[in-house]
């Protein structure tokens, strides 16, 4: 098991009570529970289903602590609900670049599996092939913005950095997080939102 479950596990129990801590957008739908770990047999069936590897650090995370449930956004989707997608073609030089599902041929592109529901048509996805294999990554599946890479290793490094930020009180738009500070001054009348830092530094 890789040492950073059992921090991991704490982090996660201890941050609803956090009391200046972040706030998380979608945290009211999974409410930091995390759903049933799937048996190993279901996630080597997932795998030889559809002819892919899942990263260590993302089935780890399955095995050990949880098969949906808390995570950025709207939360961690079940296996059954997560979808293999391929980037779009670049249309023109320096434009945003949307997700499809994959097709019959999709194995000759690199293959992300869409595995943290957004909202809308943003999509979190997970690389399983090409330079990018076990890095998150976000963006439209239209192609309206993105998609950004993260600076964080692996899964199990994005999801942490999740969790610290968020206790910490910091504002960061990648992760969807609002710092109490912020929130405060959204409630005043006539103050926009806004988000102030950004956790991705690499782009496609």
């Amino acid at each position: 098991m890789d040492p950073r479950i059992p921090r991991l596990r704490r982090k996660l129990a201890a941050i609803p009570y956090r009391p200046r801590r972040s706030h998380s957008f979608g945290e009211e739908r999974h409410k930091f529970s995390l759903g049933p770990r799937p048996a190993e047999a279901r996630i080597a069936a997932f795998e030889t289903g559809h002819g892919i590897v899942l990263p260590d650090a993302y089935r780890q995370f399955l095995t050990h602590l949880g098969g949906s449930g808390a995570a950025p956004f709207y939360g961690l989707l079940p296996l059954e609900r997560c979808s293999l997608l391929v980037i779009n073609p670049r249309r023109e030089p320096g434009a945003p670049r949307g997700f499809e599902r994959a097709g019959r041929a999709a194995h000759e592109r690199d293959l992300f599996l869409h595995i943290i529901e957004m909202g809308c048509t943003d999509v979190c996805v997970i690389a399983l092939t090409g330079p990018l294999s076990g890095r998150v990554l976000t963006g439209n599946g239209d192609g309206f913005w993105g998609p950004d890479v993260s600076s964080a290793t692996d899964f199990l490094d994005w999801y942490e950095r999740w969790l610290d930020h968020m206790g910490a009180g910091c504002d960061n738009r990648a992760l969807e997080l609002t710092s109490p500070r912020l929130r405060a001054r959204s409630d005043r009348p006539g103050t926009a939102l806004r988000s102030l830092d950004s956790d991705y530094d690499d782009h496609l």
